[in-house]
């Protein structure tokens, strides 16, 4: 329990002395601090946005700094390094304090945030969330999020690429906080993968053709066109045979039988004259119903005979004839 107890006094002792830095280098733009053990004593990297307010005027603003350290922080030899930020625009810290002065100053929020990120993801990051809780428009707490790119919210990618920044706007409803998550613009995620393409293969000088491979490639071409030869011979001479095998059928003559089976019933013979050929029968084309109908419409009524012929009733015969008799 002793170490574990040692471990938390250490950390709660830097938290205070970053928030006591801060206060103090407020002006100066903070954006980070670090402080690493040596065999020589502590030395505290301090990042800022202008470090020459941090120096001060030959070097009185950082030599008081140093004293603070040392005294109110139990620090052994305090050894403190002001570095510039490459570009502020990329440093969470940096950003945060700029928005909550942006919010002190009367800026509406969502003018404040959207600024904020445009002006974030113009200086090359690959993706940046800020939120911003508190009173923002009445007497209700609320929070508003703005995000634009790639956002990490958990895991170990959270931890490389996300830099995450704080600060709070001191306002007359009360105080609002502002968090500043940025992803560093050289972040590679795992699900990134790059395929190299293989080396080319060096392609092996090819070998001078001498006489002798010449003659035996010719040799082998020349045997090849004689196996081919062959081949069509002896399919042309399979193809003859076949066609000899197969006699063509003898025609039949007209008024020929064909060959007679054992045991066949014999067939009627045909009226007529033995000998003579048969006389082809003309049949007569059958006339269209219309035709027909015209026809017998026009043909004189026919006799009939004497035995067909209705009776006639008698008549009486002449008054002469009556007379006479």
């Amino acid at each position: 329990m002793a170490s574990e107890r040692k471990f938390v006094t250490e950390n709660i002792r830097r938290v205070l002395l970053k928030e006591y830095v801060m206060s103090k280098v407020g002006r100066a733009g903070f954006g980070g601090l670090d402080v690493q053990r040596t065999p020589m004593g502590t030395r505290v990297t301090l990042i800022t946005e202008r470090p020459g307010l941090v120096i001060g005027r030959r070097g009185e603003a950082i030599k008081s700094l140093t004293k603070a350290i040392e005294e109110d922080f139990n620090f052994n030899n305090p050894q403190i390094e002001v570095q510039e930020v490459e570009n502020p625009n990329l440093n969470a810290q940096i950003m945060a304090e700029k928005l909550a002065n942006a919010l002190e100053r009367g800026w509406h929020f969502r003018r404040a945030g959207h600024s904020t990120v445009r002006r974030i993801m113009d200086s090359g990051a690959r993706g940046c969330q800020v939120i911003i809780a508190g009173k923002l428009t009445g007497q209700r707490h609320r929070t508003e999020k703005f995000k634009e790119g790639h956002i990490k919210y958990c895991g170990q990618a959270k931890l490389n690429f996300m830099a995450q920044g704080f600060a709070a706007a001191k306002l007359k409803p009360g105080i609002i906080g502002v968090t500043v998550q940025i992803m560093d613009p050289n972040a590679k995620l795992p699900d990134e993968v790059e395929i190299i393409p293989p080396p080319p293969v060096a392609v092996a000088p090819e070998a001078p053709v001498t006489k002798e491979a010449e003659a035996t490639a010719k040799a082998e071409e020349k045997k090849a066109d004689e196996a081919v030869q062959e081949l069509k011979k002896t399919a042309e001479g399979d193809a003859a045979a076949q066609a000899k095998a197969r006699k063509p059928r003898a025609k039949k003559k007209e008024g020929e039988a064909g060959p007679k089976l054992e045991g066949a019933p014999e067939a009627p013979a045909e009226p007529g004259v033995p000998g003579e050929p048969k006389k082809a029968v003309k049949k007569r084309k059958k006339k269209e119903p219309e035709v027909a109908v015209a026809a017998q419409q026009t043909e004189a009524p026919k006799e009939l005979p004497p035995a067909q012929q209705p009776e006639l009733p008698a008549q009486n015969p002449p008054a002469e004839d009556k007379k006479e008799g």
